[in-house]
This record gives C-alpha cells, structure tokens and sequence, in this order.
C-alpha cells in the first residue's frame, strides 16, 4: 500500500490518500497513456509544420497541377493521333493522284511515240549527287511536313494541269492525223490521170478533171484515206457506183466507179479501212478508180494529199 499526502490552500488541512497496488498500477498506466498522447500529437504537429517543410496547402496545389498536366498530355496525345490520322488520309489521297498522273504519263508517251524507257512511269526516277547533312538540331518539325505536304499538293495539281493541256494538244493533233485525207485510196494500181485539164476519153475533147484515177483489177481494195463518216453510198450519175465520206474540218473524199460498196450512209469508217471494190461503173472506160477530194465544198488536187501520205 502507498500513503499519499496532498498539501493546499484549498484543502486547510494536509489530505492522506491510502492506495493499494492495483490502484497504483492503473494510475501509471493512464499517466503513460497521456505522455505517449502528447508525445505522438506533438511529434506529428512538429513534423507538419517543420520536418518535411511542406504544407497540407502546398500538397493540394501539387496534386492539382499534376492533374492539370495529366489532362494537358491527354489533350496533346488526342492532337497528336488526330494529325498523324490527317497525314496519312492525306498521303493517301496524293498517293492516287501520283498513280492517276502515272497513268496519264504512260497513255501520254504512248501518244508522242516516245521511245521506250525515255520516260519510265513504272520506276522510280534516278537521283543522283553526294550527300549534305543538315546542320546540326535541324530537325523537321510537323508544321513543316505539313507546308512541304502542301507545296507539293500544289505541284501536283500544277502538274496534272499541264499534263492535261498536253494530253489535249496530242489528242487533237491525233485526231487532226486521222480526219486529214492522207494517202493512196487503194491497195494495188497505178495512177492513170491526173488532177486539171485533160482530153476526154470518151469524145476525144478537152475537158476538166476534177479527180485523179488509179487503174487497176476487177475487184482490187478501196480504202479510206481518213476517219469520217459516210454520207453516201450509192449510184450517182456520171460516177457509177460512189463513195463519199465527210472527214471533217471541211474535207471530204469520193470514191467512185465502183463494183460493189462496201459501207452504208451514216456509218463510221476508219483510216485504211476498206470502203469499196474497184469496178467500172458509170463513166469508166475499165476498172479503176475516180478519187476526189473536197474542201468546203470545193474539189481540189488530190496528189498533195496522196503525196502527203508517202512522207
């Protein structure tokens, strides 16, 4: 047992309190308690304020901007993909255009009669030179693929308008070589009279021949001398079994004297495409063939145009 004796103004006389072990004891245990409460209460406070030298303030703000730059880093990866998607749409786009241009290069050198391998479409062009490294921390940047990409967009789409403009010239200069009369009107014979002033077989005179005739066999192939389109097949007076075929431009030609046609009114014929057989109808003194050409209406010296057609 322990005596205690508490002294005060307040108590008047000196108070004794007897207490027994277990009293004892269960007063230490609550005194301990308090000075480990005090004690971890204190540490903590103390460890706040002054050990880590950041405040609870401080912490939120951090946790703030890293979520700020969480959201930032999303955004600029969701900017990223966007751009890189619209780079290859758009390489993609421009990779058919170059096809397209192949294509119309390749239809384009087969137009000129170029040789070939003197334009290749199939293969990539040559290059050549040594190489010049960039200066150093000169890499390129998306904005400047993206303006590199434009600038060839833009070459490209200059470049289909000039292929364009060719591909007309050669199709109108082709088309210009086909409807021009061009050429001997037959397979085989020989030219028997000419354009102009000659003495009539027939009456012994003289007289106008607006054609020239070619003589040859019964039955020997007539051919167009030029695409065109046929505007009469049938007999006409004077010419026998005739041919004639409007080639445009204002030219037309006529076959005649034939023994049989071999095309009808309306139809479409092409160069040295076989039209007629040579025969002896109408005014013929044997099988040949009367050809003429006309110029808006008019006849002219068809040699020029046969001649033509042996350059």
């Amino acid at each position: 047992m322990i005596n205690i004796v508490i002294f005060g103004k307040g108590f008047g006389r000196p108070r004794q309190l007897n207490l027994s072990g277990r009293s004892v004891a269960a007063l230490a245990v609550l005194v301990a308690g308090a000075l480990c409460s005090t004690a971890f209460v204190g540490g903590y406070w103390y460890s706040v304020q002054t050990g880590s030298g950041v405040s609870m303030t401080q912490v939120e703000n951090l946790s703030g901007e890293l979520a700020s730059q969480r959201e930032a880093i999303a955004t600029t990866r969701q900017q990223t993909e966007d751009t890189l998607d619209a780079l290859a749409i758009r390489i993609g786009q421009m990779n058919a255009r170059i096809i397209r241009l192949d294509a119309l290069g390749r239809r384009l050198t087969g137009m000129a009669g170029l040789e070939d391998g003197e334009f290749d479409f199939d293969s990539d062009p040559a290059f050549g030179g040594p190489e010049e490294p960039y200066a150093t921390g000169s890499a390129i940047a998306v904005p400047e693929v993206l303006a590199a990409m434009a600038g060839l967009d833009r070459q490209l789409d200059d470049r289909e308008v000039q292929l364009g403009v060719l591909e007309s010239v050669l199709m109108n200069k082709n088309l210009s070589e086909r409807v021009y009369p061009k050429g001997r009107p037959v397979k085989s014979g020989w030219m028997s009279s000419y354009f102009g002033r000659r003495t009539d077989p027939f009456t012994g005179k003289p007289a106008n021949h607006k054609g020239v005739d070619f003589a040859g066999k019964l039955g020997a192939e007539i051919i167009a001398v030029a695409d065109g389109v046929v505007t009469w097949s049938s007999s006409r007076y004077g010419f026998g079994k005739l041919i004639e075929i409007n080639h445009g431009n204002g030219y037309s030609t006529r076959y005649a004297h034939n023994s049989e046609n071999l095309v009808s009114i309306g139809q479409e014929v092409r160069k040295g495409q076989t039209v007629a057989l040579m025969g002896d109808s109408g005014r013929a003194t044997g099988p040949n063939l009367h050809f003429e050409v006309l110029h808006r209406g008019h006849r002219v010296n068809p040699v020029k145009f046969i001649r033509q057609g042996a350059n």
